[in-house]
């Protein structure tokens, strides 16, 4: 055993050496170097200086060392790590061609069924039907206006809920009460129904929420076999194949029953038909005209919507009450605002939403210091390019760094600090055009549900600033904002906060 593992040992660095023997005789063909960064270690390069719980903003810190273009080695995978407006755009607008295909990783090559769905699948002709569905088929403007009424009645319900918890002074866990409501939210309008109750169903509530949790901590997880390929048994060995396999199936048995229940003839009618429905009415029209659509990939953009619906949305939200918590001049303005709107109508409807600037202000500041996903989705070079009279690589692993852009001094006066008024009488959108925001990426492979994700966070700020006076429990004197290692930043404590109904409500909470 122990010959074994020295002459594959020989053999790897073997391998490792004439691999960057060819890269340096690339580079001195065309004499140009790869953009600076760290110095690593033999075979793993700079793998350990990614051990960290935030690691955007541990990239972003390396960054102001070695420049918006920074180079690392991940074991044998080149690495660009993109860390400003002027580069990021770049990399999405200028030469979007050459940087709009995906890596092919473990964690998402599985979860996505072999990259049938919209946001991983590399760049192809598959890529362009798939999102073309999406589009026009899922989130256009007209359809996500047609669930206008689910989006307000989960809000509703959730702002009703709350207000009955304040009879008994409970101290309301905003980060979960959310991440309900984001889940009813999308259930309903992709599958048809709600996935729980707020108050009824907590042990089912927190096996979604663990599920969804472990699908995003498996997507971002280290895998051997994605930086040493000779080494993929280690995945095994160490659990990390068992462990995605289970989540796989956990969540694929929650797929086929949602697609067995739409296809049961004895299903009650349905006055709209949900995303369910939409694909598999799209999968039938393919099926006539030649192009296979199986059930894999109806799954695969499933897990998409569930995902992607359900935790992005919920952590705007959570991050953007954590900011103006702390930052009570902000509050009381978004709230002035709303109040002065809305006056004693009781609720905000996506109507009135185009009348709130202030409350879309704070929105854009809190997606510019805490993007819901910091690094984007990564991407991967389809050529080699030159950027900045540097090489970048045909195959180079590229990840822009929204958490860096976000914080480009180049870009953003006093970038550190939560000031919703720049955004006041400024033409900056997130819609993937202003290269200083881009919380939902941009070019070719931007975010297709951004009006649906936008939408379902306007709607649900508003109401809770709206209804409700907000303070800290006793005891507590200021909130963390530590986050979650994973795709999708998460606020890493729970927010735990005190609603207290406003005046002009209090009679009708009285008679409640």
């Amino acid at each position: 055993m122990v010959l074994f593992l020295i002459a594959f040992s020989a053999l790897f660095v073997f391998y490792l050496f004439h691999l960057s023997k060819f890269k340096r005789y690339l580079l001195t063909k065309t004499h140009l170097p790869l953009p600076p960064g760290p110095a690593g270690l033999p075979i793993i390069g700079n793998l350990h200086q990614l051990e960290t719980s935030n690691l955007s903003d541990h990239l972003w810190r390396l960054s102001k060392d070695y420049g918006p273009l920074m180079s690392l080695r991940l074991g044998h995978v080149q690495t660009l790590v993109v860390s400003s407006a002027e580069m990021a755009k770049e990399i999405l607008k200028t030469h979007d061609l050459v940087f709009c295909t995906r890596p092919v990783l473990t964690g998402q090559q599985k979860l996505s069924y072999n990259n049938k769905d919209v946001a991983l699948s590399p760049y192809s002709e598959y890529w362009r039907q798939m999102k073309k569905i999406c589009t026009l088929h899922l989130f256009s403007a007209k359809q996500v206006n047609s669930f206008r009424s689910v989006r307000e009645e989960e809000v509703f319900d959730m702002i009703d809920t709350i207000k009955s918890r304040i009879a008994t002074k409970q101290v309301v866990n905003l980060s979960e009460t959310v991440t309900i409501l984001t889940s009813n939210m999308i259930s309903r309008v992709a599958f048809g129904k709600r996935t729980y109750g707020y108050i009824d169903e907590q042990k089912e509530v927190k096996r979604f929420q663990e599920l969804l949790m472990e699908c995003q901590a498996l997507l971002a997880k280290f895998y051997y076999r994605d930086h040493f390929p000779l080494m993929g048994w280690l995945d095994k060995l160490n659990g990390s194949i068992d462990r995605l396999e289970k989540n796989f199936n956990d969540l694929d048995e929650i797929y086929q029953e949602l697609i067995d229940e739409h296809l049961n003839p004895n299903r009650p009618n349905k006055t709209q038909d949900d995303m369910v429905d939409i694909l598999l009415k799209v999968k039938q029209e393919y099926s006539n005209s030649g192009m296979e659509l199986t059930f894999d990939h109806i799954k695969a953009v499933l897990m998409n919507i569930l995902f992607g619906g359900t935790e992005t949305s919920a952590s705007a939200v959570v991050w953007a009450m954590t900011l103006l918590i702390k930052n009570p001049k902000s509050l009381k303005k978004a709230q002035q605002e709303v109040r002065n709107v809305m006056g004693n109508k009781g609720k905000v409807q996506e109507d009135d939403l185009q009348k709130l600037y202030y409350l879309k202000a704070v929105i854009k500041e809190t997606l510019r210091l805490y993007p819901v996903a910091p690094l984007l989705v990564p991407r991967e070079s389809r050529d080699r390019c030159i950027l900045d009279r540097y090489e970048i690589p045909k195959g180079t692993l590229v990840y822009v760094n929204a958490w860096a852009v976000g914080r480009d001094p180049k870009c953003w006066e006093n970038p550190e600090e939560f000031e919703p008024e720049r955004f006041m009488g400024s033409s900056i959108d997130y819609k993937g055009m202003d290269f200083e925001l881009i919380p939902f990426g941009s070019g070719r492979r931007g975010c297709p549900g951004m009006l649906l994700g936008a939408t379902t966070v306007e709607l649900t700020l508003s109401n809770l600033v709206y209804s409700f006076d907000w303070e800290l429990p006793d005891g507590t004197t200021e909130i963390d904002t530590l986050t979650t290692p994973g795709t999708v930043s998460h606020k890493k404590t729970a927010l735990r906060l005190v609603a207290n109904v406003h005046d002009y409500d209090r009679l009708g909470f009285e008679a409640f």
